[in-house]
């Protein structure tokens, strides 16, 4: 009997939540890699995936083996591939700790791989692209561990100068007057593994277009373990699905031995049909694609509609 090939490894989780693509891998106690490319940012690198090299920023929520397992190996790739340094942020607290790991390949390697870290205190603000910051906060896990939002500064006319002619406006200008306010829109937020706490419903959190989070524990048993492992159970997400007001809520982080479609069910018996309309699982596959191939089928029917009205426009005025 011939022996069996070996297993294929899986596709990466897709989500396209306009107009931001959410992508990548995360399985519970083997590797976290996600990523959003129209912000440039990957969340952790349990592994490095070769999409994630395209990103020039990696934000690490935590040092655990399933969450770093990869950053070498990204920030040598991009190197070697001619993609530039890769930029790590972090928690100040592990920032000894990753620099370490980074330069222990030193001496493996007998070569530097150039990569840049940037320490961050809890509220620190980073930009990483214009007008687009990551700022981080605190989370609870079992090692330290930290949360990112990514946002947007907007400056926008006050409005008691709302209607004043451009002329007008350059002069208040021009004598020091502060005409703007500036505005932060939460765009993604990234909680990595952690415990319920006062995190979850910080502003930026709640008010985030897309949330991504764990949710480890779905056995109505395993409450205890989610809390010794600090870890979120489906329980807290259905209660944390209350207060949030994201469009879009991505779960990460489900264990292997979790059958998504129960996990699914036992979630919107929790939370309601309702609220589970805005939740999606990083990792089904299945209806993740079902989902995309609408989007696509709308998006076609959409542009030859758009064409049909332009060529009738057209007969119109030729006419």
């Amino acid at each position: 009997m011939l022996a069996k090939p070996p297993p294929r490894e899986g596709s990466l989780g897709f989500l396209y939540l306009p107009p931001y693509r959410v992508q990548g891998v995360s399985v519970a106690g083997e590797a976290t890699a996600i990523q959003v490319p129209e912000l440039d940012i990957c969340f952790d690198m349990g592994s490095c995936p070769r999409p994630m090299l395209a990103s020039k920023f990696v934000a690490l929520s935590h040092g655990h083996m399933d969450h770093v397992g990869g950053l070498a190996y990204y920030c040598s790739q991009r190197k070697f591939q001619g993609m530039g340094v890769g930029t790590i942020l972090c928690d100040a607290r592990i920032a000894p700790a990753v620099r370490g790991m980074m330069d222990g390949f030193i001496e493996l390697e007998q070569q530097r791989t150039p990569y840049e870290l940037i320490p961050l205190e809890p509220e620190d603000e980073f930009e990483i692209k214009p007008s687009i910051f990551a700022r981080l906060f605190h989370t609870e896990h079992t090692s330290p561990s930290a949360g990112f939002c990514v946002f947007e500064k907007r400056n926008k006319l006050k409005q008691e100068f709302t209607g004043f002619p451009q002329e007008k406006l350059r002069e208040l200008k021009q004598r020091g007057i502060q005409i703007t306010r500036t505005l932060f829109v939460p765009l993604v937020s990234y909680l990595g593994d952690t415990a319920p706490g006062a995190h979850l419903i910080r502003d930026d959190v709640r008010q985030s277009k897309i949330v991504i989070c764990e949710c480890t524990f779905f056995d109505p048993d395993h409450r205890q373990r989610a809390k010794i492992g600090m870890h979120l159970h489906a329980a807290d997400v259905a209660e944390w699905l209350g207060v949030l007001e994201c469009q879009h809520l991505v779960l990460a982080h489900v264990s292997r031995r979790t059958n998504l479609s129960y996990a699914r069910q036992h979630l919107t018996q929790l939370a309601g049909d309702d609220r589970m309309g805005r939740v999606h699982f990083l990792m089904d596959h299945r209806n993740n694609r079902q989902r995309y191939e609408c989007q696509l089928a709308e998006a076609e029917a959409s542009e030859r509609g758009a064409i049909g009205a332009s060529n009738r426009d057209n007969s119109r005025g030729s006419g």
